[in-house]
């Protein structure tokens, strides 16, 4: 629903703009430029969803063999202690607690489609024990900011998108995305902790949040002591390494699993090309959308507008062309995607904004989506601060996302 009202406004918001143009500016090319726009949007639109079928087959392949391997069921057994201290109104042995681990384990490793049914399955359990039937109960809060704020181990869809927009290296936002989406995920849990009374100091939440706390600020404190030139071949390195030992862990899994590594590639990778076909019209509607904005000259307004406000107050601004992607991402996945591409497209795919642009990406997740699908599946009308801590979450993210694609990229 958030999508049809932003692609309306898009179109009408374009056409005032494209008329005052015109009719106080004399600026004859500015509908003749529209109308092009829709064209030349439509026709990229299209290309870069065919071109996306390879890279998507690929990874598909790769992430089915690590789904039969048993990675989610690894991913519970190591995150189940955390979980439990997370959601104190839910008894050990509750239904919930194992599709709520295996939700956020699909999740991290990108899992969409597993990711999804997991997440219903765990909307349902939670309500059999909420007893007030639509208003949302502690657990379901704290379950939905944790898929808000978006924490991915293996972005796999920014990387594609990158790939195929021509990236000397699609991979080279890995660590970047790991690092902003850790603090939109610790600013949500901390923020519905403080909501829940949840005791952050208790020794087993203290033992799982200090010791990534340590890991992402060793990795940090490690990047912003070298050298400009050699943060990004370190990054770029680490990343590929990183990405290349878990696709042989995945096939390993499945050899100790016994599974016919091939031919579950095979099953993963034609899920691929039909995907890749799915999107090509919701790829269109928003590109067009996005270009005639852009065409009309009210994407330069509010750029510029919002360039003028941090320039006055000293600030770079280098990042603000990649904001529009930061502005979309918690109302529309799609929209933020168009946005992001639109920014590559525009900037170059390896340019500071191109790259900055994907990390806002990655750094969370669509929170009213999110909180419309998984909160509508079981009638919940009263979402009570859910929307606060997800947006709070995706603040932070973003701002992480900024300095972060400073510190790697600028």
């Amino acid at each position: 629903m958030a999508l049809n009202y932003i692609w309306i406004a898009f179109f009408l918001i374009a056409f005032v703009v494209a008329l005052v143009r015109l009719i106080f500016f004399g600026d004859v090319d500015v509908f003749p430029n529209m109308v092009s726009s829709t064209f030349d949007m439509a026709k990229t639109g299209f290309e870069i969803s065919l071109g996306l079928t390879g890279v998507l087959t690929l990874w598909l392949g790769l992430m089915k063999i690590g789904e039969k391997g048993g990675v989610v069921r690894i991913f519970s057994k190591l995150i189940g202690p955390f979980f439990h201290k997370l959601f104190p109104e839910l008894k050990k042995d509750d239904p919930a607690i194992g599709a709520i681990m295996m939700n956020v384990a699909a999740n991290m490793l990108g899992l969409d489609n597993a990711a999804t049914p997991m997440g219903l399955k765990a909307m349902e359990e939670m309500q059999k024990s909420n007893k007030q039937k639509e208003t949302a109960s502690n657990a379901q809060i704290m379950f939905l900011v944790l898929n808000t704020s978006g924490l991915t181990l293996i972005p796999i869809s920014v990387m594609v998108y990158r790939a195929q927009l021509g990236a000397a290296d699609p991979s080279d936002i890995f660590i970047p995305i790991l690092l902003a989406t850790f603090f939109s995920t610790i600013t949500g849990l901390i923020t519905v902790s403080i909501y829940q009374k949840i005791n952050l100091f208790d020794k087993v939440i203290m033992a799982y949040l200090g010791g990534l706390t340590a890991v992402i600020g060793g990795i940090i404190y490690l990047f912003s002591q070298m050298p400009k030139e050699q943060i990004a071949t370190v990054s770029s390195v680490s990343s590929n390494v990183i990405l290349f030992s878990i696709i042989v862990s995945f096939i390993l899994l499945g050899v100790k699993e016994k599974i016919n590594v091939y031919e579950t590639f095979i099953e993963g990778a034609k899920e691929g090309f039909s995907i890749a076909v799915k999107i090509i019209p919701f790829l269109v509607a928003i590109l067009v959308a996005i270009g005639v904005f852009r065409s009309s000259g009210a994407m330069d307004y509010i750029i510029s507008g919002i360039s003028s406000f941090f320039s006055w107050i000293g600030v770079d601004t280098d990042f603000i062309p990649a904001l529009p992607t930061a502005l979309m991402k918690p109302l529309s996945g799609s929209g933020a995607r168009g946005m992001m591409v639109d920014a590559m497209n525009t900037y170059g795919a390896d340019s500071f904004v191109g790259r900055l642009a994907s990390t806002v990406q990655g750094a969370t997740d669509t929170t009213f989506y999110i909180l419309a699908v998984y909160f509508g599946s079981v009638g919940i009308k009263n979402t009570r601060y859910a929307v606060t801590a997800g947006l709070i979450a995706d603040f932070a993210g973003i701002i992480a996302a900024i300095f972060i694609g400073y510190l790697f990229f600028h």
